[in-house]
């Protein structure tokens, strides 16, 4: 296992700037999940570590080595792609296996760490097979054995699961995750599903225009992220992003979604956030926004207020209802009981949950301290 340190990493095509000097300290036996837009500059980052990539400017070191100039092979990492990159005509033995005999082991002990992996991975039975007899989840299993019997000090994942379905890609972050727990290997791993990254992160790292926006665990970056873009990134569905006015009501300061109209009055503590704005940015969350009957029971609260909505569009789930809804002129999300499924143009409620409330700036679009 190795720590991963980037300092100052800046990577151009040109005069085109993919990367723009991001520092980033990776620790040993860590998972990173490395997430953002297409674009961003994320998959470019992740092969500057493997080294299939060369740094305009900067340093990454690898266990303390610094490996700018390393070819590599000679880093110690494994790869695994969303593409797989099997051999056809190889037996699963022979394509986990395909490394360790170019590197000459015995065959004793190829044989041995091949299965080793298998039985890790759950493919014992499948080894005498061809690719083109495999599944989806079953081939990246094999390209995941293949990393295993390198015995590396860095996995480094390109976005593995993102030619599966989606029960496929729920059973493979199980298993990526059961690896992980298994063998401790620092792993770097690359998506732009923020799900995979809610749920397979020790810290997940967020990319935009490749600058880094946010480090933090999964539940800090959900529950106090850092701009409104890392809020309207994590989460799903994504955080409802307001532009309101400060204005007074009933002597206490308020939020109005329009002039003259609905507000939503806020506690001290977050009152005190705004400062002297006239203007702010407010986010809610579709969990904290409760589509309820107009005739239901009020249940009131110092941090619960109801507006009246319209509905747009109702999409049972199940469990919940999510449902669009017309707010002072916006379309904004929220949830209702799954047994209430309003249909389009209704009149509802909107319970707004003000203690689950996020300010950032209007114009830096930063949260507000």
């Amino acid at each position: 296992m190795a720590s991963v340190s980037l300092s100052k990493v800046v990577k151009r095509y040109g005069d085109v700037g993919i990367v723009h000097g991001i520092d980033l300290e990776i620790a040993d036996g860590e998972f990173i999940v490395v997430v953002g837009p297409s674009g961003c500059g994320k998959s470019t980052t992740l092969r500057m570590i493997a080294g299939l990539e060369s740094l305009s400017d900067g340093t990454i070191s690898i266990a303390g080595r610094v490996v700018n100039t390393l070819e590599p092979k000679d880093r110690n990492i494994a790869m695994v792609f969303q593409n797989y990159a099997l051999y056809p005509h190889m037996t699963v033995h022979r394509n986990i296996a395909f490394g360790l005999y170019a590197a000459k082991l015995p065959k004793a002990e190829i044989d041995r760490k091949v299965r080793e992996a298998a039985a890790l991975l759950g493919l014992t039975d499948l080894l005498e097979r061809r690719p083109n007899a495999l599944s989806g989840g079953q081939r990246q299993r094999v390209a995941m054995g293949r990393a295993i019997v390198r015995d590396p000090t860095v996995f480094l994942f390109d976005e593995p699961l993102s030619n599966l379905d989606a029960q496929l890609r729920g059973q493979m972050r199980t298993e990526i995750k059961r690896l992980h727990q298994s063998i401790g290997t620092t792993i770097v791993y690359v998506t732009h599903d923020q799900i995979e990254a809610m749920t397979l992160a020790d810290r997940i790292v967020i990319m935009r225009d490749g600058r880094i926006e946010q480090v933090g665990t999964p539940l800090d970056v959900f529950h106090t992220p850092a701009s409104a873009f890392v809020a309207g990134f994590i989460g799903t569905p994504t955080m409802n992003l307001l532009d309101v006015s400060v204005a007074q009501q009933n002597g206490a300061p308020a939020l109005a979604l329009e002039p003259g109209g609905a507000a939503l009055t806020l506690a001290p503590d977050a009152a005190a956030r705004l400062g002297n704005r006239s203007k702010v940015l407010m986010g809610l969350r579709p969990d904290n926004l409760s589509v309820e009957p107009v005739d239901a029971p009020d249940a009131r609260s110092a941090g619960r207020q109801k507006l009246d909505a319209t509905v747009v569009v109702a999409e049972p789930l199940g469990v919940t209802t999510q449902v669009i809804v017309k707010l002072a002129g916006r379309e904004v999300v929220g949830m209702a009981d799954g047994r209430f499924v309003p249909a389009a143009g209704a009149a509802v409620k909107l319970a707004c949950d003000l203690d689950r409330l996020h300010l950032f700036d209007a114009e830096t679009r930063l949260r507000l301290p």
